[in-house]
């Protein structure tokens, strides 16, 4: 988590800037190889990020002009979303799976069928966060939010 060097005597407006500035680092130093199926806990640390940056923005959102405060909580949501689809199926793989080793033999198949249909369902939510992420990059969402912050 990116450190918060708040102060004592730091205006309310400070404070928001300096806490977006971290929370938006935060999400973005965690977009890098997100996608990979491989690589579940990144997947979940970044949508922490975005839960992380959200409530910055409510808590501080006086401090900003609301017009683009409104509009990055929504671009920050679909990547959210996105996000959250995708880390549901990995959840559940990783929950039958710890399952199957106590299964019985028609229980085991049953899991078997499961985990594979929820890894073409966590292909589909993989592709849908790689879209997602390249429109938060097309539209300059990290910029956007650093722009809030200065």
């Amino acid at each position: 988590m990116a450190a918060i060097g708040l102060r004592t005597g730091q205006s309310y407006g400070e404070a928001g800037r300096e806490v977006l500035h971290a929370r938006t680092t935060e999400l973005f130093a965690r977009a890098e190889l997100v996608a990979h199926i491989d690589e579940p806990e990144r997947v979940h640390r970044m949508r922490v990020a975005t839960r992380r940056l959200r409530a910055a923005l409510e808590v501080f959102e006086d401090c900003f002009p609301p017009k683009r405060v409104s509009e990055a909580r929504a671009e920050v949501k679909e990547l959210a979303d996105a996000l959250g689809q995708r880390r549901d199926c990995d959840v559940l793989i990783d929950l039958l799976e710890s399952l199957a080793p106590a299964a019985g033999r028609a229980e085991r198949s049953t899991i078997d069928q499961l985990v594979h249909e929820l890894r073409d369902e966590q292909v589909a939510a993989n592709e849908l966060l790689s879209r997602a992420l390249a429109h938060a990059r097309d539209i300059g969402l990290e910029q956007r939010l650093r722009s809030l912050a200065e």
